[in-house]
């Protein structure tokens, strides 16, 4: 019998779904606390483990086989043993993108509309106007163009025919995008950009790739927003260019250290906006969630092709095999 382990939020109604898909299963449930254990038991791993797990000693033991993250990011699972097995790996890349679309709207609008500054004055009960930006017309640049990317494209075009990105893969341009430029141009992405929006994943080549180099090549007065992972920025070199006016702002869901220290010199800033990563929070997570990972179980042991499949390499999927929610499709064919 396969064994599945899963950690993630679950009511009764998914965990019958997921016994439906795969009947001839059984089902492990574990814990955050537990999960470093029990994913010993695993033939099939479902979920996203906040904790360490011994990655090592899990690929040594042989039983693993497959493991679809619940998250869009696969930081925590792809470490270099994992990397180098024949486990096969699918994140949840597209998964929450419309969610994910409206937070980088919410921080975006917030920042050029002067939403931190007019909300400390609604505190003070003050009533000053003050100077505004408009998105309408802006110069965007989106850095990484997965699931979550592709879909803000769609949302922003509407403000701007000025969107410009890079990615792993140039060839796949959105009709909304004027330049897809490779993922070795963002010198020339930042350049360009009034707004650049960080959407890419976490990996040993993405991590503090924007920094003091960046920021100091992007126009005066232009802003940063943050979607993706918070290591992808060198925060340090993001202070130093709030602090110099160089950037007009900076919009984060996410940062390098979870929660935020309350040391730190970002808090203090009045131009920047800060949400505890809630970017892919969703009123409908678990019920979405359940739908990808009961899809892929059915696939998997029908031995049809995988979405979200990851080039393990990579660290995520290739554009083909992206999930869309609604329609449980690829973005491309």
């Amino acid at each position: 019998m396969t064994d599945i382990v899963y950690c993630f939020p679950v009511e009764d109604k998914h965990r019958a779904r997921m016994q439906q898909a795969a009947p001839n299963c059984r089902f492990i449930e574990a814990s955050q606390e537990t999960i470093p254990e029990k994913i010993f038991e695993a033939d099939i791993f479902v979920g996203h483990a906040k904790v360490p797990v011994n990655w090592d000693a899990v690929v040594a033991a042989g039983k693993l086989k497959f493991i679809q993250s619940s998250a869009a990011g696969l930081d925590h699972c792809l470490a270099q043993s994992v990397i180098a097995s024949p486990i096969t790996v699918c994140s949840a890349s597209g998964l929450f993108a419309n969610q994910v679309a409206e937070q980088t709207l919410a921080l975006l609008l917030g920042l050029l509309r002067g939403i931190p500054i007019f909300y400390r004055q609604w505190q003070r009960k003050e009533f000053i106007r003050r100077p505004t930006d408009d998105l309408h017309g802006k110069r965007i640049g989106i850095v990484g163009l997965g699931g979550n990317g592709r879909r803000l494209v769609e949302v922003l075009a509407p403000y701007t025919n000025q969107i410009r990105a890079t990615d792993f893969f140039p060839e796949n341009k959105p009709p909304q995008v004027s330049e897809l430029l490779p993922h070795t141009a963002l010198p020339d992405l930042a350049r360009w950009s009034e707004i650049l929006i960080l959407t890419l994943p976490l990996n040993a080549s993405t991590r503090g790739c924007v920094d003091e180099s960046v920021f100091s090549i992007m126009p005066k007065g232009s802003y940063v927003i943050n979607v993706a992972r918070g290591s992808c920025i060198h925060e340090s070199h993001l202070c130093n260019a709030l602090a110099s006016g160089h950037l007009a702002g900076a919009g984060l869901d996410v940062t390098d250290i979870e929660p935020l220290p309350a040391s730190s010199p970002l808090w203090d800033f009045p131009n920047v906006l800060i949400t505890p990563h809630v970017g892919a929070q969703a009123k409908r997570r678990t019920d979405d969630t359940t739908d990808l990972i009961c899809l892929n179980l059915q696939r998997y042991f029908a031995g049809q092709p995988l979405f979200n499949i990851v080039d393990k390499k990579l660290g995520f999927p290739h554009p083909s095999v992206l999930y869309r929610p609604e329609n449980g499709l690829a973005t491309t064919t």
